[in-house]
């Protein structure tokens, strides 16, 4: 699939070419994929408690919102045409929709967010929008088309559940078949309609905003700083307006900020790391069925490959691990193996040293990492 999936670029070539900075169209990227659903097997997705679904119809130039779970009543109840069911996180439910990911490997994992998939009927699409990340649009069965502009006209609808554009005309237009791929960067406004009933399967990737990482690392700060002392002021004088601030408050409290609230380069690098590998609040594991000693367990890594969740998030930067929000630093040799579970999201079956072991025992009965 590497060779098709860019259009024959090399992943260096598509990365100073085209990533976040043009569109690229590739026919039969992946040849013969029709999709890893049924129409059948979707709507069962969405009727599920814990996966993120969205129903959007269009009513003439009106849009309607609704989110999941669905009953299954809800789609026998829907018209022959322009609708469209949303299942996010795809990879989470589906083994294969993991596989799909990681052929987008030459990406970093820190990057990769989750694949979506949306299946509509006829004239059924989400509008014309713009995201704020980076995406690849993967056709399954069916025909959608897809307009697309690179303008700076991103002015929204008022008062609308969707973010859609108030103005759209596009520049380049496309009709996607089975196996036809579309990247997009961000802030390309875009619309896709379906001619046919079909399948989308969107490749989306992690891009929070400035205001998301102060916020991020300030909660960092504030579970690690530890200012002593209290304020006094032994040499106060008498004020004219009690009501006034005092100034050397102020000036006291600036002082005291200044000379205790500081970070360096590693405090950031373990907030990054924490994170952007957080599990997101809406996803829970269950811990392993069976119990095993740290001995068995060990016979088990000999005999059985070791799979990370499909929710898991396993990163590293240096010398430090981070691993669904914990950080832990590992020795060699347990170090190069771990970098290759992160790599690839897999372990062959393989002696461990006494440290990994312990941690991954850890994860594996916590259900971060399973046996294959």
């Amino acid at each position: 699939m590497r060779d098709t999936l860019l259009g024959g670029l090399a992943p260096g070539e598509f990365l100073a070419r085209h990533w976040h900075k043009s569109p690229l169209l590739v026919r039969r990227a992946v040849p013969d994929f029709l999709g890893l659903l049924t129409p059948a097997e979707i709507k069962r997705l969405a009727t599920r408690p814990a996966v993120q679904a969205r129903l959007i119809l269009r009513q003439g130039k009106r849009w309607v919102l609704r989110h999941g779970p669905f009953r299954p009543i809800d789609f026998k109840t829907l018209p022959d045409k322009n609708w469209t069911v949303l299942v996010q996180e795809l990879n989470h439910w589906l083994p294969e929709g993991e596989a799909l990911l990681q052929e987008f490997d030459f990406l970093p994992h820190a990057r990769l967010d989750d694949l979506m998939v949306s299946y509509a009927a006829p004239g059924g699409g989400v509008g014309p929008h713009f995201d704020s990340y980076d995406v690849f649009l993967l056709q399954g069965f069916g025909t959608r088309r897809w307009g697309i502009a690179e303008t700076e006209d991103l002015e929204l609808l008022p008062d609308s559940d969707l973010k859609l554009l108030r103005r759209f005309s596009p520049q380049a237009q496309w009709d996607l078949e089975a196996g036809d791929m579309l990247y997009l960067p961000p802030h390309c406004a875009h619309d896709g309609v379906a001619l046919s009933e079909c399948f989308t399967y969107s490749i989306g990737f992690r891009a929070p905003t400035y205001q998301e990482w102060v916020e991020a690392f300030l909660d960092f700060l504030r579970d690690r700083l530890q200012v002593e002392g209290r304020y006094a002021d032994p040499d106060l004088t008498l004020s004219a307006h009690p009501g006034e601030i005092p100034p050397e408050l102020i000036t006291q409290i600036d002082g005291m900020l200044r000379q205790q609230v500081h970070w360096t380069h590693s405090m950031v690098a373990e907030c990054v790391g924490r994170y952007l590998s957080e599990p997101k609040p809406h996803l829970f594991f269950e811990p392993a069925e069976e119990t095993l000693t740290l001995d068995a367990f060990e016979l088990r890594c000999l005999q059985q490959d070791l799979h990370l969740d499909p929710r898991s998030q396993l990163l590293f930067s240096g010398k430090f691990f981070y691993f669904n929000g914990d950080r832990f630093e590992l020795h060699q040799p347990g170090s190069t193996q771990m970098r290759c579970l992160a790599d690839t999201r897999k372990l062959s079956a393989r002696a461990m040293d006494a440290e990994l072991l312990t941690v991954l025992h850890d994860a594996w009965q916590a259900g971060w990492v399973k046996f294959f």
